[in-house]
């Protein structure tokens, strides 16, 4: 079945590999609007409520896209996939952008007839733990039973790591995901492995979240970012410079919050940002003032980033490796000159 599955991307990528998706732009400026491919429900990532908002760091970026290319962050059509059909739906033409945590790997970036337009989330497979376990990092899980989904990445990661670190443990296989985590919230197992920002999430949704705990270790590198189709280098620079003007403006310091009086300033780096020095958007087709309207309507980096998963959020995720290139973390853009 994965054997069909990757079959399947491969083909479509070769068929709508060229010159098809060379107006992603035009497309959405006459449209009206942005159509993005998220999640279901990820907490952190994408979320939607009962009178249909949606809110989460992937569905900021689609917010940022917007406001970068129609001037309105508001204007998105939102489109739930699941992950077995999210990039058939990009390759399809049936969104514009995909932005649902999705790792970049090399199969996906050399079978497929895509491009990942940067990370917006440095992520990697970490362990959510019952508490009674009292384990304090993942060597200290001795005979520990492991809910799994079986056949899956995380499941060969996971063996990998106990066995080259000379764990035992006994591994209690389930057909998918879902079944593993109520595996998990009934006391089948006592270890759960996947991505470590999604074990937050779930954390929470546990009818006692202080029964486990996210350990801090990772054992797998998941760089997760928006994507889009190959053959469309102007859409990819919007979409991968949308994220690097939120980067950019947490690094120099201009926020949401007042980037309005920021427009008289005198520095030129600002200045560049605001749209008021240098090239503007002629290069992407944009209005100068692109990159001001993605930081008053959406927010840097780091505004998104704490909202979402940090301290205003009821995740309370530390920054680690998503903190900027200059206080400890990857996160990290080209300059704007």
């Amino acid at each position: 079945m994965k054997k069909m599955k990757w079959l399947v991307w491969l083909l479509a990528g070769i068929f709508f590999t060229g010159s098809a998706f060379a107006y992603t732009k035009e497309e959405v400026e006459k449209r009206g609007h942005l159509i993005c491919g998220v999640s279901t429900v990820t907490p952190g990532f994408a979320s939607v409520d009962a009178e249909g908002s949606w809110t989460g760091l992937d569905v900021d970026i689609c917010r940022a896209v917007a406001a970068a290319v129609l001037g309105d962050a508001g204007k998105v059509e939102y489109v739930p996939l699941a992950e077995n059909e999210a990039f058939t739906a990009l390759l399809s033409e049936e969104v514009d952008l995909l932005s649902r945590h999705s790792t970049w790997t090399f199969t996906r970036d050399s079978a497929l007839a895509i491009h990942f337009a940067g990370i917006s989330y440095y992520d990697g497979q970490g362990f959510l733990v019952a508490r009674k376990l009292e384990a304090l990092r993942a060597l200290d899980l001795k005979k520990a039973r492991v809910c799994s989904p079986v056949n899956s990445p995380s499941e060969q990661n996971l063996v990998d790591y106990l066995e080259s670190n000379q764990i035992e443990y006994q591994i209690v296989p389930y057909a998918t995901l879902d079944l593993a985590v109520k595996g998990f919230e009934t006391d089948s197992c006592d270890v759960l492995s996947m991505q470590q920002s999604r074990l937050y999430g779930l954390r929470l949704g546990l009818a006692d979240p202080h029964s486990a705990v996210v350990l801090p270790d990772v054992i797998s590198k998941e760089p997760l970012g928006p994507v889009v189709r190959q053959g469309d280098d102007v859409w990819y620079n919007i979409v991968k410079w949308s994220l690097y003007a939120m980067v950019n403006g947490e690094e120099i310091g201009v926020s949401s919050q007042h980037i309005e009086k920021l427009k008289i300033s005198s520095r030129l780096d600002v200045r560049r940002l605001c749209g008021l020095e240098g090239p503007g958007g002629k290069g992407l087709g944009l209005k100068d003032d692109w990159a001001y309207q993605v930081i008053h309507q959406v927010g840097n980096y780091g505004e998104v980033f704490d909202r979402n998963f940090g301290p205003q959020s009821d995740m309370k995720v530390e920054r680690g490796l998503n903190n900027l290139w200059n206080k400890g973390g990857l996160q990290y853009a080209p300059p704007f000159r």
